[in-house]
């Protein structure tokens, strides 16, 4: 696809969290094939602690999306000065792997020579690259999709790479945290952005009930500080070992946490795919989504979709949500039985 060696190259994901995981691979695909290039990304500020120190990364580009929220002028401030500084970062490769008219604009700011993004991007933001990879077909991972880029680039040649770094001073947090407490340790997102993906607290409080009865262990919730009562819903319900920590950890603590952790249970979030990336099982329910686009990567049959007629819609809001009573507690714990009994069976001595 180039007709040159790019020397400088910027990834452009600002968000979300679950999107960013799901283009990991593409970096360390980039890094494989352009050993010697500068490579950077572009992400909202508050996502920048889950990529520093990554080994495949020169930079972080962070952007300041926040500064939207002060008003439009400053909003338009903040972000004209963001362009100037991709400009002047000189990069003669951007990659848009988000594909609104805001990343669109971003890669047109850099002024690289090789501007590449899908052709499935939105708002027009796909006239603005200099490459379009054809990624319009049906039942298509998310990872996959992003993968496409590596293929155009000749860079596809090793293994899809998930790599996660781990700060030091909260992975130590995380084993004093953890420390004494009854295993198997499971981590629990009740929330979820979008109320359609937010399975009933009462059924995460169900399934992690029979888990404890049967397997024993530590409940711990996990969540942004919007998904606390959720999360205190779930654990008040809960007899045994029980730990809410939603609300009260910061990105590092919680991909330090998560690495610890022995399952996840969690709805389609960001955080589930914190888990997978970083090589934990997980079991999660699936109602207004689906597992074939962005399902828990490797572990696809344990993601559980619903079976009602308007399954799968991706869409935001409902006002019937007749998948969460569909979608009983009872049809995730095949699933998570037997993570826990493979636990239990790799646990105990030959």
């Amino acid at each position: 696809m180039l007709d040159f060696e790019p020397r400088r190259i910027v990834i452009i994901k600002p968000s979300a969290l679950g999107d960013i995981v799901h283009s990991l691979p593409v970096l360390s695909a980039l890094r494989r094939r352009f050993p010697q290039a500068h490579i950077a990304w572009a992400v909202n500020r508050v996502y920048r602690p889950l990529l520093e120190n990554h080994p495949h990364l020169d930079a972080l580009v962070p952007f300041d999306r926040g500064r939207a929220r002060n008003g439009i002028v400053a909003g338009i401030l903040g972000f004209t000065r963001y362009l100037r500084r991709l400009q002047h970062e000189r990069f003669d490769l951007a990659v848009d792997l988000q594909g609104l008219l805001r990343t669109g604009v971003m890669s047109l700011a850099t002024r690289a020579r090789a501007r590449i993004g899908l052709a499935s991007a939105r708002e027009g933001a796909a006239w603005l690259y200099t490459h379009r990879i054809d990624d319009r077909r049906e039942q298509q991972h998310a990872v996959d999709r992003y993968w496409l880029v590596a293929e155009a680039l000749g860079a596809a040649s090793g293994e899809k790479e998930f790599i996660l770094p781990i700060d030091r001073q909260a992975r130590r947090w995380a084993q004093e945290l953890l420390h004494g407490r009854p295993r198997p340790w499971l981590a629990v997102g009740v929330g979820a952005r979008w109320i359609t993906k937010r399975w009933p607290p009462g059924h995460f409080a169900a399934l992690t009930q029979r888990a404890l009865d049967n397997f024993g262990g530590t409940a711990i919730f996990v969540g942004a500080p919007d998904e606390a009562a959720l999360a205190h819903e779930a654990a008040a319900r809960l007899h045994g070992p029980v730990v809410n920590l939603a609300g009260a950890t910061d990105l590092r603590q919680l991909v330090a946490l998560l690495a610890q952790a022995d399952v996840m249970i969690a709805n389609d979030t960001g955080p589930l795919h914190v888990a997978v990336a970083l090589g934990r099982p997980v079991v999660a329910p699936y109602t207004c989504t689906q597992v074939v686009r962005t399902g828990p990567y490797g572990q696809l049959g344990r993601g559980v979709e619903t079976a009602v007629w308007c399954r799968g819609s991706y869409l935001k809001k409902c006002p019937r949500l007749e998948c969460m009573p569909e979608l009983t507690p009872d049809r995730l714990w095949l699933p998570l039985h037997d993570v826990l009994l493979t636990w239990q069976r790799q646990r105990q001595p030959a």
